[in-house]
């Protein structure tokens, strides 16, 4: 699939891009960013996507993180999609806030009108962006690793147990570990499913993980958390994903870090742990 290029520049040693493409499942133009190593010159490297949270777009974890300095040592490229459909005629959130409805796709795919006719998240990242960032750069589809910050760490936990064949290494940053109990994740959750809450437990992470003890491949799921975050006992809820985790057998790392909070200081304070946690599994 043809790419646009948005701008590219060299970021230590490697190169650093934003991409534009229109987007069969979205139904929209869909923008994505990749950090392509060093390394990335003598062959194919491994890949580590990372899944935004609420109101972030492709740019946040590229230009918040630092991820790229360590990146490029391990010789990772890194790949940040956006976090929902855009444009004229996209439908946003009826409200007026921002956890739904535009960069709060919540990486599913809604079934209740006017959101499914664009917002596909869940096939976005598990069926179409995948051929087109191993189509355009050198990453190995064979190592690919998943990763994400709130919104995008229940992304990255439900998808990555859906998926266990696509991806190689799991982690996440302050997930919202359930959106059946999570004030956000019903908000959403209803609007883009509907009031049946039966059709949501493929979208919750705690659910999904209750029913993933036969994923064997993953030996280690890391998942850190700030413990001064504001949004811990009312949306994040890990100690619910502890025991489903537990009920299940998935070998659940979890990590409180007292006084940090849910932002891009925490993220960047813990992001070299996850990438040498991912490049440890990928082989890179």
């Amino acid at each position: 699939m043809t790419i646009e290029i948005l701008s590219e520049t060299n970021c230590f040693g490697g190169r650093i891009g934003f991409y534009r493409h229109t987007s069969a499942v979205n139904h929209c133009d869909m923008q994505f960013s990749v950090f392509v190593p060093p390394q990335a010159a003598n062959g194919k490297v491994p890949v580590l996507t990372f899944l935004s949270g609420l109101t972030c777009t492709e740019e946040n974890f590229m230009v918040k993180s630092g991820a790229q300095r360590v990146a490029a040592k391990l010789g990772l490229m890194l790949v940040s999609p956006d976090t929902s459909p855009r444009g004229e005629g996209v439908p946003d959130d009826p409200d007026d806030d921002y956890d739904m409805g535009l960069a709060a796709g919540f990486y599913l795919n809604a079934s209740q009108e006017p959101w499914s006719a664009y917002y596909h998240m869940y096939d976005y990242i598990t069926q179409e962006l995948p051929p087109i960032v191993f189509g355009n750069f050198p990453g190995d589809a064979d190592r690919h690793g998943l990763t994400g910050h709130s919104m995008g760490g229940h992304g990255a936990l439900t998808i990555g147990l859906r998926n266990p064949d696509m991806f190689r290494s799991l982690s996440a940053f302050a997930p919202i570990c359930t959106t059946l109990h999570s004030p956000w994740g019903q908000k959403a959750l209803g609007y883009y499913l509907g009031d049946d809450q039966s059709t949501w437990q493929d979208y919750d992470a705690c659910e999904v993980a209750r029913r993933s003890g036969d994923v064997t491949k993953f030996d280690r799921i890391l998942v850190d958390q700030g413990g001064d975050d504001p949004f811990l006992a009312e949306q994040l809820k890990p100690e619910l994903l502890e025991a489903a985790c537990k009920e299940s057998g998935l070998p659940l790392e979890l990590r409180i870090h007292d006084g940090y909070d849910h932002g891009y200081y925490f993220i960047s304070t813990f992001i070299e742990e996850h990438l040498r946690f991912h490049a440890e599994r990928l082989g890179a």
